[in-house]
């Protein structure tokens, strides 16, 4: 019976402590309750904000701005936002009072497609409720500071030439001038362009957040081969003094490199006295008049037509006797030429042939026409039988007049494609074509150009052509294998000295 107080004392001591523990519990907030609200808050805001009730979102901001709704109606508008995919992150505290929570975000974007981000959500007790601490970058990190987004147009892609293969042309080429010229009738020609969502910093720096990239601008072939360009232009390395390549196919005129080293596209609008390259217009009037490859006739060292100067051969060359016409042309006889000219071509006819080949005639490229004169005395027909006098042209066209004697047709030049129109083709008489071929090759095996060994089936024609008092322009025309060319070195001096070893490099490339 003594130790029943002392029970009780201990019975009031437990209630007391008990009810001091159970008041204290009650007392103090649990540790999931603050976490719960603010979570809650967050995933409230972040699934009203995929939603697009933005009114939701307003309600739990802190202090947001008067035009928060605005804000992110234009924000979508401005930046064409089709949709929002909102993934929440880990929350984390800041103390009791204050909470982040990360979120990654998947925008859809008109004509640009997804555009993922990642921001973080702030929240903060306010008035005893969690609310969303709200700033621009949590639309986008890149508002930090003044940032802004954008959406900008990338421009299309002009149209380009290439070559007939589709590849580009090679560097240093020769044909620069040509081609601008060419490009610049395709202005306006542009691929559909594109445009770029963009990050611009406060500073005025630009990055490129997602793109949609333009159309890949249009491809345009020209006729030109980038075999042949490159041979062009690598030929003329080393050539002292202004110079020049044309190369056309024979059986279609389309122009296969150009390589100009004259200035002024000069070798589409330089008019030049072509020299005893013009021989070969010359022979084919010859022809038409009756004489073949195999006539006879005199190569003395000089020949005065009636009633005019005396014309002579380079370093007085004179035949021993009689000569075929294709061994005169092969050596490039200018008496034999002249004395036939007066005697058979004085009603016209050097200026008929030359018409055949593309004199007085516009060209459908941007070139000069090529020039011949009715004479009016003996001495003006024997200058023009030899490429002097009237007789002015461009290297293009004594590079037709070359593709003309491998095809038997002369052709209109074409860099580009176009639809066929009447005179684009002017046949020569199949005779004499195939008797112009047999003199043109005999100048390769036998004659002024048999020096320097050309490829095989090579056929051309050499020429020195005097130039006003300075020294002469250097010539060279031939073709092989469908690739009809001109050479000429401005001031180069003799032909087969200075114009043939250029036209060698050039077919040995090809």
């Amino acid at each position: 019976m003594r130790r029943r107080p002392l029970l009780v004392l201990v019975i009031v001591f437990l209630t007391i402590v008990g009810g001091s523990v159970y008041a204290l519990t009650r007392s103090t907030p649990s540790r999931s309750e603050p976490a719960a609200g603010a979570e809650e808050t967050a995933r409230t805001y972040l699934t009203a904000w995929e939603e697009s009730d933005l009114a939701t979102m307003n309600r739990l901001v802190s202090g947001a701005p008067a035009d928060f709704i605005e804000r992110h109606r234009t924000f979508s508008q401005d930046l064409g936002i089709e949709s929002l995919t909102i993934t929440p992150g880990r929350i984390s505290f800041r103390g009791g009072q204050a909470a982040e929570m990360p979120f990654d975000g998947v925008r859809e974007v008109e004509g640009l497609g997804e555009w993922p981000f990642s921001s973080t959500l702030k929240l903060a007790v306010k008035d005893g409720r969690w609310k969303v601490l709200w700033s621009p970058e949590t639309l986008h990190p890149a508002l930090k500071d003044g940032g802004r987004l954008r959406i900008s147009e990338i421009s299309g892609e002009e149209a380009s030439l290439v070559t007939r293969s589709g590849e580009p042309f090679p560097h240093d080429n020769g044909a620069e001038a040509y081609l601008q010229a060419l490009g610049a009738e395709l202005e306006g020609r542009t691929s559909e362009g594109g445009y770029a969502l963009e990050a611009v910093t406060p500073a005025g720096d630009v990055k490129q957040l997602l793109v949609d990239e333009p159309e890949k601008g249009e491809e345009i072939r020209t006729t030109f081969s980038r075999s042949v360009q490159a041979a062009a232009a690598r030929a003329l390395d080393g050539v002292e003094g202004p110079a020049a390549i044309v190369a056309v196919e024979s059986g279609t005129g389309e122009v296969l490199a150009i390589a100009d080293r004259l200035g002024g596209q000069n070798a589409f609008r330089g008019l030049y006295p072509p020299g005893s390259t013009f021989k070969v217009v010359t022979a084919e009037a010859l022809l038409s008049a009756g004489l073949t490859p195999d006539s006879q006739v005199a190569c003395p060292a000089t020949y005065s037509p009636p009633e005019g100067r005396p014309f002579r051969n380079a370093g007085d060359y004179a035949a021993p006797g009689p000569v075929t016409l294709t061994e005169a042309f092969a050596v490039s006889c200018n008496t034999a030429f002249v004395e036939q000219t007066v005697q058979l071509l004085a009603d016209g006819g050097l200026v008929r042939a030359a018409e055949l080949f593309g004199f007085n005639q516009s060209l459908k490229v941007p070139a000069v026409n090529c020039q011949i004169k009715a004479h009016a005395t003996n001495d003006e027909l024997a200058s023009d039988a030899i490429g002097q006098h009237s007789v002015l042209a461009s290297p293009l066209c004594m590079a037709l007049v070359a593709a003309a004697v491998e095809s038997g047709t002369w052709h209109q030049p074409l860099m580009m494609e176009r639809a066929a129109e009447e005179g684009d083709a002017v046949e020569l008489p199949r005779d004499v074509a195939e008797g112009l071929r047999v003199m043109m090759r005999a100048v390769v095996t036998d004659g002024t150009a048999s020096e320097i060994p050309l490829p095989e089936g090579t056929a051309g024609k050499t020429g020195t052509a005097e130039a006003g008092g300075g020294r002469e322009h250097a010539w060279f025309i031939g073709y092989r294998e469908s690739v009809a060319f001109a050479v000429l070195v401005e001031n180069g001096g003799g032909g087969a000295q200075s114009a043939l070893p250029v036209a060698a490099r050039f077919l040995r490339a090809l």
